[in-house]
């Protein structure tokens, strides 16, 4: 196991090249683990007979699983580029304090979640829109994914520490051993034992479980530099509440995106019945197309600023920033033509129910309108976490949704003459407005954050 990671030097060499070889293990472990959840979907919406029902009852677990994802990343997205700051320092004690705090806050995480999500989970799935006809789909899904929670937050909490020591390879790996047995046991326990929705949960924690143990072995195995230890778990608020400052910038944006997914779902429940609910379920999978990717672009220029930006070289961070600026903003920009000009084939993967396929199809090409700026906000964004700046961040993360689309979702239908449009169209509205003001602060700032230096300090040119 060990064998397969390959460290690389942040502090020296071709910028483009260490992106590449950061980034491309990253965006295909992103898109791997979309699998978790969009294989599931795919086969869950042709189960005979009640697939359109059984899809759009999953899809309501969406904001549960946002959460669970929430909570992992407030450590994980926090710790990691603390821990490359520190790094870039020669600070590894400081680094490895890090990882073990951050190792004991998920557990915490984990028994806190579980419990209140169990007990609560058919009251809040009523709360997002469940109907009797999708809420026995949903809270199946649910009570069972629900018990692997354990798993969820040691893979994502703690697989950002293997990304930020320079082990992308062996990151993506982390995913792509789950990916594959999600993939072999959903046909098996969906089709073939006739488990329908409790075989896609079933499948999805079993794999999960398989990715932990892989995460574990790696960071307690003899390669890791930050080495996962009994005496660095102690919780000392000066090593964890400095890593909460800044995951909670990604923590708002996914806890956030749980409030998003709750909030259109019970317009659209309102104003176009399950059919509109089950077109945002296939939505909102599409949309993981580009945001996932964009975010595993992320992954791979955060180590090399972060470790930059600890270490005091500010053309490197500067250079990193304009890798991944074009990258984020190619991406998303070719994503959003193929989603405009194909959006049937999209639609057509998840379902075979042609009523959904015709709505989704309609409401895609409104809802994916402004979808080329998230390259231009997530590439911004999340430079700001990479230089630890955790107050901005927070503000940007809050703009997009809690200012801007949240409120537009509640407003619009009562504007336009078409509620169920006003719904959709309130996406490309914020999109584009939270890019421009994120871009806008960060071109704005970034020289003066870099002349500061991690530690106030004049950095190196």
């Amino acid at each position: 196991m060990a064998a397969q990671g390959t460290k690389q030097d942040m502090g020296s060499g071709s910028i483009p090249k260490l992106m590449l070889n950061l980034a491309i293990p990253a965006v295909v472990a992103q898109l791997i683990n979309m699998l978790y959840n969009i294989v599931d979907r795919i086969y869950i919406g042709h189960i005979p007979d009640a697939g359109a029902s059984a899809l759009t009852g999953v899809g309501l677990f969406l904001p549960i699983l946002m959460m669970i994802n929430a909570f992992a990343m407030l450590a994980g997205s926090g710790g990691a580029p603390r821990a490359a700051i520190a790094m870039g320092k020669k600070d590894l004690e400081s680094a490895r304090k890090i990882l073990g705090n951050c190792f004991s806050l998920l557990m915490i995480f984990s028994v806190m979640l579980t419990v209140l999500f169990y007990l609560f989970a058919p009251q809040l799935l009523r709360l997002f829109g469940a109907s009797d006809v999708t809420l026995p789909y949903a809270l199946s899904y649910a009570r069972i994914y629900i018990l692997g929670i354990v798993f969820v937050m040691i893979v994502m909490g703690l697989n950002p520490f293997i990304t930020t020591q320079g082990f992308a390879k062996f990151s993506m790996l982390t995913t792509v051993v789950g990916a594959v047995c999600n993939i072999i046991l959903d046909p098996i326990l969906i089709f073939g034992l006739g488990m329908g929705v409790r075989g896609a949960a079933i499948a999805t924690v079993i794999s999960q479980a398989v990715s932990a143990v892989w995460v574990l072995c790696f960071l307690r195995g003899s390669r890791t530099i930050l080495k996962l230890s009994l005496r660095d778990m102690k919780l000392e608020a000066p090593v964890i509440l400095p890593c909460l400052a800044l995951g909670v910038s990604t923590f708002v944006m996914l806890s956030t995106e749980s409030i998003l997914n709750i909030s259109f779902n019970s317009s659209l429940s309102r104003f176009g019945g399950d059919v509109a609910v089950g077109a945002m379920t296939i939505i909102s999978s599409c949309s993981q197309l580009i945001t996932l990717p964009l975010q595993g672009i992320c992954q791979g220029g955060q180590p090399i600023m972060s470790y930059n930006f600890g270490a005091g070289k500010k053309e490197r961070v500067k250079q990193a920033f304009r890798c991944q600026f074009a990258a984020c903003t190619a991406y998303a920009s070719l994503m959003w033509l193929l989603m405009l000009l194909f959006p049937q084939m999209f639609a057509g993967i998840f379902s075979s129910d042609g009523a959904l396929v015709e709505y989704t199809v309609w409401a895609m090409r409104i809802y994916m309108a402004g979808i080329f700026s998230t390259g231009i906000q997530i590439g911004c964004q999340q430079t700001f976490m990479a230089l630890g700046q955790a107050k901005i961040s927070l503000l940007m993360a809050c703009l997009r949704k809690l200012v801007l689309l949240i409120p537009l979702i509640f407003i619009l239908p009562r504007i336009l003459p078409d509620q169920v449009f006003g719904v959709f169209v309130a996406e490309p509205v914020s999109d584009i407005l939270a890019a421009t003001v994120t871009a806008t602060m960060l071109f704005t700032r970034l020289n003066g954050i870099l002349d500061r230096g991690a530690g106030g300090q004049k950095a190196q040119a």
